[in-house]
């Protein structure tokens, strides 16, 4: 079992009361003092990792650090590969320090999606996407990451695009979608066809398939009901809060949720997924879930 951290984001600015432009975290890699916060971030997941026993995943603070977002963000194509090749430097020292022969800790180069991560706007072509990704994911190819993971992924074309991409680099690449309320991609599309689609697309060079960025309320049914597909489902990195991608982009106050509540629905969605390795979170949820996710979950066993 591989643990990851939580909301990186959500954590930064409305615990710890940093100021994140455009939701971007890549940002805090400019100054010693950010990179110190970065690092500080990590640590207690880290040591539930340890202590627990399990793997962990440490990924890049590096969702927004692509040229459209680095463009608004003031920063030249130059400064945007500096940035990316030191948030992996900093996983690998943090590594350095914390992994042990039980826990092995993977470190892995973040991508987000070109735009919102909520919603679809303007929607590449699968080429498009594979030349506009493909600078972000050299560089931590080159820069000695285990893996890029895609987050936070709202369409098929983009999603292979990427896929197309890091295979053709040779990184090994994991796909995560996003979901709404009705388990559905925020293109409509359901999660069987994006995966069986991006599979398609990339000659099934995807490493394995995650969610994130949605309660398991919207998407537990989902999995409960599907095919063959599923099982290309290694990974999930759920929402504290309920509300809708609508909901949450208005809201003035962060909703942890329920801790207690959420690892249990983790470890409902095991009993019926034992091929499930990866468990984490994503927006509003910090050590607090992730330290209750480990308790239900590390002790299931592996598939056969």
């Amino acid at each position: 079992m591989f643990l990851t951290d939580g909301g990186m984001e959500t954590s930064l600015i409305f615990l710890e009361g940093l100021d994140l432009p455009h939701f971007a975290s890549f940002t805090l890699l400019r100054s010693q003092y950010g990179r110190d916060r970065i690092k500080d971030y990590y640590r207690p997941y880290a040591e539930t990792a340890v202590a627990s026993r399990s793997g962990f995943i440490l990924e890049s603070p590096t969702w927004r650090a692509n040229p459209d977002w680095a463009e608004r963000l003031g920063y030249s194509a130059i400064a945007l590969d500096a940035a990316n090749r030191t948030a992996i430097e900093i996983l690998q020292e943090l590594a350095r320090d914390y992994q042990t022969p039980a826990s092995p800790f993977v470190i892995s180069g973040c991508i987000g999606p070109c735009g919102d991560g909520y919603a679809v706007s303007d929607l590449m072509s699968t080429e498009d996407a594979c030349d506009y990704h493909r600078r972000q994911i050299e560089v931590f190819s080159e820069s000695g990451a285990d893996c890029v993971s895609a987050i936070t992924m709202t369409n098929i074309p983009e999603a292979a695009g990427i896929a197309r991409a890091a295979k053709a680099i040779g990184i090994p690449c994991v796909i995560s979608f996003t979901v709404e309320t009705d388990g559905r991609l925020p293109s409509g599309d359901t999660l069987g066809d994006a995966i069986k689609a991006v599979d398609g697309a990339s000659a099934g060079s995807v490493a394995y398939y995650m969610i994130n960025c949605a309660h398991p309320a919207h998407f537990a049914e989902v999995l409960e009901q599907g095919g063959e597909w599923v099982k290309r489902i290694c990974g999930i990195r759920a929402n504290a809060s309920q509300l809708s991608h609508a909901e949450l982009d208005a809201a003035e106050e962060l909703d942890i949720g329920d801790p207690q509540d959420l690892a249990r629905r983790y470890s409902a969605i095991l009993d019926h997924m034992p091929w499930v390795r990866v468990v984490g979170g994503c927006c509003g949820t910090d050590h607090r879930h992730i330290s209750a996710i480990s308790t239900a979950c590390c002790g299931h066993e592996a598939a056969a």
